[in-house]
């Protein structure tokens, strides 16, 4: 049919995939602001990025896809390395512990907010216990299942 276009894909589209590329069902998922915990992102001073907060069947991952802003595409003419993926997994049996903190009283909301925090502690590969730390936003009022 002349003029009629192929449905672009979705939302739901995206989740489903994101599921069969990881072999994993997803539980949670949410927006988040990486603060602190991974040593890898703090070595290059990548607090800050914005990306998937996602609980899975299989552990824990924070996944912050690359993007360009307007600057970007104005100051192309520089090269500059593209930008790349960066992901956090954590495996499910390596999580100690997750805490979902999020401020309940009105006036404190209203006078000093803050988005909800999510802490999670983990064992890295050496035995040691480890904190990541991020500011998320989750759709609903559903917290992380971990």
């Amino acid at each position: 049919m002349l003029g009629k276009k192929a449905p672009e894909p979705g939302y739901d589209d995206f989740w489903q995939e994101y599921e069969e590329k990881t072999g994993e069902k997803i539980l949670t998922r949410g927006l988040g602001k990486y603060v602190s915990g991974w040593d890898n992102f703090d070595k290059n001073k990548w607090s800050g990025i914005w990306g998937l907060v996602i609980t899975s069947s299989g552990g824990f991952r924070f996944h912050h896809f690359p993007q360009n802003s307007w600057i970007d595409a104005f100051t192309s003419f520089i090269k500059s390395p593209a930008p790349k993926e960066k992901t956090i997994f954590i495996p499910r049996e390596k999580i100690t512990s997750s805490e979902y903190i999020k401020e309940t009283k009105w006036w404190k909301k209203l006078f000093n907010y803050l988005p909800p925090q999510l802490v999670i502690k983990y064992t890295d590969d050496a035995g040691s216990e480890k904190r990541l730390r991020f500011l998320v936003e989750y759709s609903g009022k559903q917290p992380p299942v971990l």
